[in-house]
């Protein structure tokens, strides 16, 4: 099991010297999936199954431990701040982009289940954190969770670039444009970036509005865990198999230490060392993930789950613009 420990160690290292190259503009999360799909496809002669047991710690509970501690960066305060209007706000954000880009990504794109609501899951709610608790729920391929990934970071990133210069061009203030940037940007790193290059008040809206989306994750995991088994819990003959339910106990973790972190007011660098233990565990988990794609299986996906996370993208933008004055202002 160490072998293979050491290896997303390695990554993650890697992982954060380069988020530390770049400014702190791309998430390790990231580099450390590049970093592992690269190493993973390479023809090393050690690889062997004694990584296997080491790979899926990290995968099933350095993951599971990553998402309990991202409670750390949530308190109730900051959700019921801005009122039941963001989240209602919120919800139609999450609902119309999961309903969309399933519909889309299975009937139009014809992808398969699992690409079409990792990738969907992205954009609806937080990136690649949404993406990971979405595969330890219904139990994903790896090469799906990467590509999955891959579509936040690409159009995640090109969100936070693009609604800073929408920002000159349509004439909100500042708090307004904020919930907007919380509403439609994938991850909370780019959500960050981008109110932050629009001023102090579009930030403190935007992380407050994203933080939101980020609660609703725990909901969305229980309905999506038991829609996928009465889904596909099918026996050969097409008929309807008794399954189990996997129950997203991660998930309640999460609220649990989100309510923790709500009452309790922890010493700063003990609140920063649980904080950065989540990320080095989620980063440590998408490692894992990394090397085990194998590049013939996202050749396999095509640029298909691309252009639903394209769609979807236009869908945020756009509908963002039209729909977040409606609610926030009513």
């Amino acid at each position: 099991m160490y072998k293979g420990l050491g290896l997303c160690v390695l990554f993650t290292i890697g992982g954060f010297l380069l988020t530390a190259l770049t400014g702190d503009r791309v998430s390790p999360l990231v580099f450390a999936l590049v970093l592992g799909v690269i190493v993973g496809n390479l023809p090393m002669p050690w690889k062997s199954q004694s990584v296997e047991a080491g790979l899926k710690f990290s995968t099933r509970w350095l993951l599971r431990t990553g998402i309990v501690l991202f409670g750390f960066s949530v308190t109730m305060q900051q959700v019921f701040a801005l009122g039941p209007r963001i989240v209602v706000l919120d919800l139609l954000v999450i609902v119309t982009v999961l309903f969309v880009g399933y519909q889309l990504g299975t009937r139009w794109f014809k992808l398969d289940p699992e690409t079409a609501l990792l990738t969907s899951a992205g954009s609806a709610i937080c990136g690649a954190a949404a993406i990971l608790a979405t595969e330890a729920t219904i139990r994903a391929r790896p090469a799906t969770t990467s590509m999955a990934v891959a579509t936040v970071v690409l159009f995640g990133s090109l969100a936070m670039v693009v609604e800073p210069v929408l920002f000159s061009m349509i004439g909100w203030d500042q708090g307004l444009y904020g919930i907007y940037i919380g509403a439609t940007v994938h991850e909370v790193a780019q959500v960050v970036a981008a109110g932050n290059a629009i001023g102090p008040e579009a930030l403190a809206n935007a992380v407050v509005v994203k933080l939101v989306r980020v609660m609703l994750l725990v909901p969305f995991l229980l309905l999506v865990g038991r829609w996928w088994l009465n889904r596909h819990a099918t026996r050969q003959d097409g008929t309807q198999s008794v399954g189990k339910l996997t129950v997203p106990w991660f998930a309640f973790g999460f609220v649990a230490v989100a309510l923790f972190n709500s009452v309790v007011t922890l010493p700063e660098a003990l609140h920063e060392s649980l904080t950065l233990t989540g990320q080095i565990a989620l980063t440590m988990a998408m490692a894992a993930l990394g090397y085990e794609t194998r590049m013939s299986k996202l050749r396999a996906l095509g640029i298909k789950p691309f252009a639903l996370a394209l769609m979807l993208f236009v869908l945020l933008i756009g509908g963002g613009l039209a729909v977040t004055p409606m609610i926030a202002l009513a």
